[in-house]
């Protein structure tokens, strides 16, 4: 009997797709029979977040915040330490492996580095097959159709089945790993940084391609970034991350408008302008080196390099708080 991917059921509107709460990932280092003390490496911090359906939500924050961990723990390629993942009706963290693997054809990656993403060992219709397979997805012809109508799907010819990664380039091994990500279906599809290792014109053409296939396959992107013109460009809602926590969250208008959170702001300031007539305009700039996330300041976190820093900061965390706009962990929020 031929067992065909089929698609998750259309979501409705707004309906929160993946949502999380309180999710921490850390890692215990050192303390073995030679390490000395243990410490804990808090990666990720309490992140709660809801990620609607059909929508890009982008996070953005300095290499090293922890925007990586939290897409893998996310789709538990990586274990969380506490908290809790949804995804639809079901808790992803309650999951045994065997009901996890059925699932997560509906739940997908798209790496960084198309270069190392893919085996290079491999012919292109053995590295699309594969998901297809291990889902059973149907007879081989029928995966071989599956595989044609994949590559011609992310803009690649069907000849190029039968070759190998090296034989491509950067954007269009780009497309492949798209492609591989599609094979079985998904709804929701984590992309990690997976234009930034591309030249800007060819990331024009990737980010061209997935919002194309959102539209036309009725995805939902949680895009890993740290380029904020693409997030200006492709994402509908922001969500900004600060060693391993959340400090600001909402509409890429209103972030790019009106930043409330100071780590924002000056994120946004040290976007290079090409206008030549703001050149040389003063512009604020954050202070001192980021915190270790094995030992982090007591009350903000942000307070060590925050030019509007305050004797409360130094003392207490802000909460992620919700008002007339984005949701903003700060005591003294920026006035738009």
């Amino acid at each position: 009997m031929t067992h065909t991917a089929k698609a998750p059921p259309a979501p409705a509107q707004d309906e929160i797709l993946i949502s999380t709460r309180d999710l921490t990932k850390h890692y215990r280092i050192g303390g073995g029979l030679f390490g000395g003390p243990a410490r804990v490496v808090r990666a990720v911090d309490g992140v709660t977040l809801d990620i609607r359906a059909r929508e890009t939500f982008a996070l953005v924050g300095e290499s090293g915040c922890g925007k990586t961990t939290l897409g893998r723990v996310m789709l538990r390629l990586q274990e969380p330490t506490s908290g809790t993942i949804r995804y639809r009706d079901t808790d992803l963290t309650d999951l045994g492996e065997g009901a996890l693997r059925a699932l997560r054809k509906n739940l997908q990656i798209v790496f960084q580095d198309p270069f190392a993403s893919l085996n290079p060992r491999m012919r292109i219709e053995q590295i699309l097959a594969e998901p297809l397979r291990s889902h059973g997805y149907g007879t081989p012809a029928e995966i071989r159709e599956r595989c044609t109508e994949l590559l011609e799907m992310v803009g690649l010819r069907r000849q190029y089945l039968r070759s190998y990664p090296h034989q491509f380039s950067g954007g269009q091994r780009q497309r492949i790993g798209i492609a591989r990500a599609l094979a079985n279906k998904p709804d929701f599809v984590v992309c990690d940084e997976s234009v930034s290792a591309l030249d800007v014109s060819i990331q024009a053409q990737v980010l061209n391609l997935l919002g194309d296939l959102q539209d036309q396959l009725q995805l939902t992107y949680f895009f890993i970034t740290h380029d904020l013109s693409v997030v200006r460009q492709f994402a509908d809602r922001v969500g900004v991350m600060f060693l391993g926590r959340l400090v600001e969250v909402g509409t890429t208008e209103e972030l790019f408008a009106h930043p409330q959170h100071p780590y924002t702001m000056l994120l946004m300031s040290a976007v290079p302008r090409p206008d030549p007539r703001r050149r040389g305009e003063p512009r604020p700039m954050m202070q001192g080196e980021i915190p270790s996330p094995m030992n982090l300041p007591k009350g903000c976190r942000f307070h060590t390099r925050c030019p509007f820093a305050r004797d409360i900061c130094r003392a207490e965390e802000p909460m992620l708080q919700t008002g007339g706009g984005p949701a903003v962990a700060c005591h003294f929020p920026l006035e738009g």
